[in-house]
């Protein structure tokens, strides 16, 4: 089995082993250029473009040495040690800073290089982290790092069969994220944009507000091709404005609320994590921001820490009930989730409940778009917060009955769909997750993977 393949030093099976450039770049950012990658940029097995700098050409050549191309493994050194990805083929060209970069020679697959290192270098990283106040992987650990290696051929079965499962896993995140910003646009169309009024306001001949111009001059370019929604639906909303001291110009018959009058807010606290009887054996979902930051949807299904009783009744909350909308409220401030379990929330997480008026989508909505009263209300000297005292009083519109039912009866079919990929996606993790070890071990060979 995995003790037939030979075990060999990093350094020997590569064709070079560097660092990233180390210094200040402050300076060095452009708008446009040459991608430059941090370890921000380096995520578990993919590349995040998110906040992704640019450096020009000239200096992309004075650090030449530390240029990138497709197959190159990068190591996160700090911050995330050991954290691995390949660099894909869209990434034509690139650079990068303070990662361990690996050019693979001609006996190792870069992607079986990479599961390696993510699955089964742990303990070695670990081992090796040095510096007292921000740890971090050096280039002279990772030459020595031991990889189990099998020959070439067995390396790219491996690769292919958790290559599938990945681009299973990925291809439903692309659906899940198509599905969410059709909800999101669908609710920027109704709630923010007014289009269903404006076009009813436009047929009527009824004025248009002066801040509303140039979308209802847009919505009337469009003649013909602007996109109608059903007759019944559509006289569901008003055909004229009215202006409010709260929220400027609104649909005629709409009200201007808080959040808090409308919907129950509930914020959360953490149990001693000292007191193993609040923690050890947990049962009961246990959700933070750093949970939140982790999801790949819109939906939380697990959680990394689980209560039990006695921890649930340490918190004033309690669990609340699958279905909730939780929005991180510092540490960011910002992520949102709708949680598919009974899940107790920490002091970092403000709970939106969902009522028989507002589903779940349309409050998870409501909070993306108004995410910039909601960060103008926030407070702190050490970080950044928004209180429940604080959420409570933003400005919250009140559409009527009918339009709200239309909209929670679209986004709840949305949402079921939503949840079916991401259930699928947490079954797909699971076998992803118990055939990688077994496989860059050697306990399962290609045949039985495959199987």
């Amino acid at each position: 089995m995995g003790s037939e393949w030979p075990e060999v030093l990093l350094e020997d099976i590569a064709s070079e082993v560097t660092v990233g450039f180390v210094g200040s770049m402050t300076s060095e950012y452009v708008d446009s250029g040459v991608p430059f990658l941090r370890s921000k940029n380096i995520d578990h097995l993919t590349i995040n473009a998110e906040d992704l700098k640019y450096i020009s050409r000239e200096f992309n050549e004075k650090v030449r040495k530390s240029k990138l191309a497709p197959g190159d493994v990068v190591i996160v050194r700090t911050g995330k040690p050991g954290t691995c990805a390949v660099i894909p083929e869209w990434l034509e060209e690139a650079n990068c800073s303070d990662l361990v970069i690996v050019r693979c020679g001609p006996e190792v697959n870069c992607h079986f290089l990479a599961y390696y290192i993510n699955t089964s270098a742990s303990s070695h990283v670990s081992a090796h982290l040095v510096g007292a106040v921000q740890q971090h992987f050096n280039v002279g650990a990772a030459k020595k790092m031991k990889v189990l290696l099998p020959s070439i051929i067995e390396q790219e079965g491996i690769v292919g069969i958790l290559g599938a499962l990945d681009d299973k896993i990925d291809l439903n995140r692309q659906m899940n994220t198509t599905l969410e910003t059709m909800a999101q646009a669908l609710f920027k169309s109704w709630f923010v944009d007014f289009d269903p009024v404006i076009d009813n306001a436009l047929a009527a001949g009824n004025p248009i507000p002066e801040l509303l111009h140039a979308r209802a001059e847009a919505r009337k370019a469009l003649g013909d091709q602007r996109e109608r929604l059903p007759v019944g639906i559509q006289q569901k909303f008003p055909d004229q404005f009215v202006f409010t001291e709260e929220m400027g110009w609104v649909p005629e018959g709409w009200e201007v609320s808080a959040v808090g009058e409308q919907v129950e807010i509930m914020g959360g606290g953490t149990p001693s994590t000292k007191n193993p009887v609040f923690w050890d054996d947990g049962v009961h979902a246990f959700c933070t921001p750093k949970d939140m930051s982790r999801l790949d949807s819109i939906v939380v299904t697990r959680t990394e820490r689980y209560l039990t009783d006695a921890g649930v009744q340490k918190i004033t909350s309690g669990q609340l009930p699958a279905g909730v909308v939780l929005m991180s409220s510092r540490a960011p401030i910002g992520y949102l989730a709708i949680s598919n379990i009974p899940v107790s929330v920490n002091q970092g997480i403000i709970a939106m409940l969902p009522n028989d008026s507002y589903g779940a989508m349309y409050l998870l909505s409501w909070a993306h778009f108004n995410m910039g009263q909601i960060t103008d209300r926030a407070n702190g000297s050490t970080f950044m917060e928004i209180s429940k005292k604080n959420f409570r009083p933003i400005p919250f519109l009140v559409p009527n009955s009918g339009v709200l039912n239309t909209f929670n009866q679209q986004a709840k079919a949305v949402y079921s769909k939503v949840l079916s990929v991401s259930e699928n996606i947490e079954k797909v993790t699971k076998l992803r997750d118990t055939l990688l070890p077994k496989l860059l071990s050697g306990e399962l060979r290609i045949p039985e993977g495959e199987q």
